[in-house]
């Protein structure tokens, strides 16, 4: 009980921390040409990334335990997008833990021990964030060919347990995209930590 009455908590104060943006389905992606600090050193931006059937971008982060219940199918998502031919992106917004829980060193720390395959950049001051309207760790964003957004939300129903998904969105929209086919759900609601963004 404790921990749903946690949880509803931390639902409750994710539109709070929402960003001015919040792009819908079909919107075009923006600062796709900001450059970002990965964990490697190297410095990408949103279109470095992108593929030939698109780009995936997730808000994630260090510490928050839905990410820590989900960031073990992380690359299996890597997998998923390569597979189909669409690059991913990782990045942190948390800009208000910066000096701790989400330092540049922590996020190395963390891709090093869960051998992370993909970009994983800091979001500096939360810019891509707030243009997007990105409101948890994880909240996915998924473009098409033409950077336009055909799917955002949760990864899939099931944060604890991976062999328990009965709706697996994420995959099934990078499948679509793959198969230059229109995402059948385009839009499910996050789950997770507030992003820790900066507001001013």
């Amino acid at each position: 009980m404790k921990r749903l009455i946690v949880f509803i908590m931390i639902l409750a104060v994710v539109p709070v921390f929402a960003g001015s943006g919040n792009i819908g389905i079909g919107s075009s992606a923006t600062l796709t040409d900001v450059k970002m600090l990965d964990v490697s050193g190297e410095r990408v931006s949103l279109a470095d990334v992108a593929k030939e059937n698109g780009l995936l971008v997730m808000f994630s982060c260090t510490s928050c335990p839905f990410v820590k219940q989900w960031q073990g199918r992380y690359n299996d998502i890597k997998e998923w997008a390569d597979n189909n031919d669409v690059g991913m992106i990782v990045l942190n917004s948390n800009y208000q833990n910066r000096g701790g829980a989400d330092s540049f060193e922590a996020m190395k720390k963390q891709a090093s021990e869960n051998d992370y395959n993909f970009y994983y950049v800091v979001d500096e001051e939360s810019k891509i964030a707030n243009a997007f309207g990105g409101q948890t760790t994880p909240h996915v964003f998924l473009f098409d060919k033409n950077m336009k957004l055909a799917y955002k939300g949760a990864i899939d129903d099931n944060y604890k347990n991976a062999d328990e998904v009965k709706q697996a969105y994420l995959q099934n929209a990078l499948k679509s995209l793959g198969q230059g086919k229109e995402v059948a759900i385009a839009e499910t609601n996050p789950v997770g930590c507030s992003i820790k963004r900066k507001t001013d």
